[in-house]
This record gives C-alpha cells, sequence and structure tokens, in this order.
C-alpha cells in the first residue's frame, strides 16, 4: 500500500504542512524536525506527489477548466488545445463542468475556496454565474475561453465573430444571393450581436438591406433550425440564402429545406459557423466560417500560465481570426 504524506506526518509527529515544508526544503523548518521527517521518507519510502511539494509553496501545477457540460460539438477541439499547452508545461488539467446547474457551481466554488488550483480557464460560464465576482475577489487568475460572454474583469480569448459575419454574407452575395435570411444565435449570447452586426455590415457595405422578417431568433440547436425554416416559409418573404449563427442550426435549416422540397444550393445557399465534424458531413457538406478553436484554447492556456509565471494580463480581449471554409451548400449558380 503507498505511504501518504498523513502516514509520515504521524511518524514524525509534524503536521503535514511540515512535511510539505521540509519537502520544499524551506529554511523556517526546525533543524531537528527536518532531519526526523526525512528519517521517516527514507524508513517508509514515501514517494512525494506534485501536490505535496507544491502545498508549502502555495502551488499545486494544476489549472482548473470549467465548461458548461461535455455534449458542445465544438467542445473537444477547444479542450484539446489547452491540455496540449498545459501538460507540455508540465501542470495538470482539472475539469469540472456546470452541467449540472447550482450544485455543480456550488461545489467548483469550494475547490476554488481550498485552492485546489493555481489558475482557471472558464469556458463559456452560464450567464448565471455569479461566482465571477467570488472568482475576482478571491485573486485567483482567471482567463475566459469563447465568444458567447463578457466581463470585463477578466483577460480573455475569442473568435472575430464580426468578421465572420461579414465573411458570410460577402460569400453568399458572392454567388448572387440578394433575398438573405439569418437564424440567429440566443439573443442574450453576445456573439449573436456580432455575428449578426458583421453580417450586416457587409450586406449595407452592398448596397443592401436586411430585412427584418427574416431574422429569427435560434438556440444553437438542429431543432431550432428547422422550426425557423418553416416560420420563414409559413410568413415571411422569400429568400434565397441562409446564414446560421452555428452549424448544428444549420443542420436543421439543411433538414427542413429538403423536407419542404427546396433543393440545396439550387434554391437556397446556407452558410453555418463553427465547422465542427458534422460541417464535412452533411448533404450537401455545409459551407461555414471556421472558428479556430484549438488555437483559442491553446491562446488562453498560454496567457494563464503567463499569469502565473508573473506576467501582467492583456489588455482588452484576445481576437483571433475566423476563416471561411467553402462547401456545397453554396455552390455559385453557374457551377463555378
Amino acid at each position: 500500500m503507498r505511504v501518504t504524506i498523513a502516514e509520515v506526518a504521524r511518524r514524525a509527529r509534524v503536521s503535514k504542512t511540515t512535511v510539505s515544508r521540509v519537502l520544499n526544503n524551506k529554511a523556517d523548518v526546525d533543524a531537528a524536525t527536518a532531519v526526523r521527517v526525512r528519517e521517516v521518507i527514507a524508513a517508509t519510502g514515501y514517494i512525494p506527489s506534485a501536490g505535496a511539494v507544491g502545498l508549502a509553496r502555495g502551488v499545486t501545477r494544476t489549472v482548473g477548466m470549467l465548461v458548461p457540460g461535455l455534449t458542445p460539438p465544438w467542445l473537444g477541439e477547444l479542450l484539446q488545445g489547452a491540455a496540449d499547452v498545459v501538460e507540455s508545461k508540465g501542470y495538470g488539467l482539472l475539469l469540472s463542468t456546470a452541467h449540472r446547474g447550482a450544485a455543480a457551481l456550488d461545489e467548483f466554488s469550494r475547490r476554488v475556496s481550498a485552492k485546489a488550483f493555481d489558475g482557471l480557464l472558464l469556458v463559456e460560464p452560464p450567464d448565471a454565474l455569479r461566482h465571477l465576482r467570488v472568482l475576482h475577489d478571491s485573486g485567483l487568475p482567471v482567463v475566459l475561453v469563447g465568444d458567447r460572454v463578457r466581463h470585463p474583469a477578466f483577460p480573455s480569448v475569442g473568435a472575430d465573430n464580426r468578421q465572420g459575419g461579414a465573411a458570410a454574407a460577402r460569400h453568399l452575395l458572392g454567388t448572387g444571393r440578394t433575398r438573405l435570411a439569418t437564424v440567429t444565435g440566443p439573443r442574450a449570447a453576445g456573439c449573436t450581436a456580432d455575428r449578426l452586426n458583421g453580417f450586416n455590415d457587409a450586406v449595407r457595405a452592398a448596397g443592401l438591406t436586411l430585412d427584418p422578417r427574416l431574422i429569427i431568433e435560434g438556440e444553437w440547436t438542429s431543432e431550432s433550425g428547422e422550426a425557423a425554416i418553416r416560420q420563414l416559409l409559413a410568413s415571411g418573404p422569400a429568400f434565397d440564402a441562409v446564414f446560421a449563427h452555428d452549424d448544428l442550426t444549420a443542420a436543421g435549416v439543411l433538414a427542413a429545406l429538403h423536407a419542404t422540397g427546396r433543393s440545396v444550393p439550387g434554391d437556397v445557399a446556407v452558410v453555418g459557423f463553427d465547422d465542427i465534424p458534422l460541417a464535412a458531413h452533411t448533404q450537401p457538406p455545409l459551407t461555414t466560417i471556421r472558428r479556430p478553436l484549438r488555437d483559442m484554447g491553446a491562446a488562453a492556456a498560454q496567457q494563464l500560465l503567463a499569469r502565473l509565471g508573473g506576467a501582467a494580463p492583456p489588455e482588452g480581449p484576445t481576437i483571433l481570426p475566423t476563416s471561411l471554409v467553402v462547401r456545397g451548400s453554396t455552390t455559385v449558380h453557374d457551377g463555378h
């Protein structure tokens, strides 16, 4: 059975903190006590963990990461980017989810209070995360990751949503489409306004105007994409293109268009956002705006580790560029 730091402390008649301070070669431990602790360590064959070595220093060599849940299809790439950086620097990654709501967030707050990690990557936190103020007051280094939240007290890493929205509009206009519909994300999400404003910027620059009747609020789900198309076909004016604010919504748009006898891209062109793996496998494959998800995770982790190393936080958010990925859902009318 593996010897624990508690067993070493019991045999040496000291606290676990004292054992940890000896392991860290702290000068404020009595010499005789240090010798006794080291003799017990040698006799028991105790192998200190990174946490034990770090306890007296106040560091754990662990980065916490709080995510909304494990189901968002864009999350894997972002997690991998962060993990690659964190692990390459010798840190562990402690993952928590907010999926269970208040209970999960309360449990997470206890980890913060217990100083279970040195810094935190906070991914797309829920709107109700009242713990943001607690985090800020605790002094824990925090970097927000994602596009759907803004909090000026923390540094953040996100994608250029306005640029992405503009690129979607320019591409659709370039294929000859002029009656552009949009299925947005939830109105409360920070990225929704950015994507819609960028889209509108490019439409206005082309001398056109978005018809407000062709703007439908979605919910980041394929079901909301299907419902939006049914609503547009039932009550809205004609449209020949749809910009969906995420790829799941776009998949629902494609399904509803097919179900109602509209051809894609012949009758209606469709553009999504994110470039999740599904986008390459819809029918037809989905043209979309790629968020640099792995780069976002890596940049956030690098920023957090720099903070842990004593660097000052950057001024303002870090915004990474998006890019257009053209596939079959927006083939130009003449086939070129």
